[in-house]
């Protein structure tokens, strides 16, 4: 699991050609749902080693959240083979991050 936001996002063509399992958790340093949902989001991954994990920053003039259509913080967009499969926004407990992650999670 990534613990710190990705110092430049990567562009929408990159994310869709993502091989596997990933997830893209949009938020942003300051915000205090953000920071909340830490601790069962790494509780999540914790099961689920093999999925790719991006934290991105968002914010106005950040292209990537705006091309997924992100309004709330965090928001987890869960992806297989770059193909959103499920959906969370401002997750509170680690069973139901871990039942997405499990959607997506195939062993890669």
């Amino acid at each position: 699991m990534q613990t710190s936001y990705l110092e430049q996002e990567p562009a929408r063509g990159e994310v869709d050609a993502l091989a596997g399992a990933t997830v893209i958790e949009f938020g942003a340093p300051w915000c205090g749902y953000c920071r909340g949902a830490q601790a069962a989001i790494g509780e999540a991954f914790a099961a689920h080693p093999g999925v790719r994990h991006l934290k991105i920053e968002d914010g106005p003039g950040r292209r990537l959240g705006r091309s997924f259509r992100v309004k709330l913080w965090p928001t987890l967009v869960f992806l297989r083979d770059g193909q959103e499969v499920a959906r969370l926004v401002r997750p509170s407990a680690a069973d139901e991050i871990g039942q997405a992650l499990a959607q997506i999670d195939a062993g890669d």
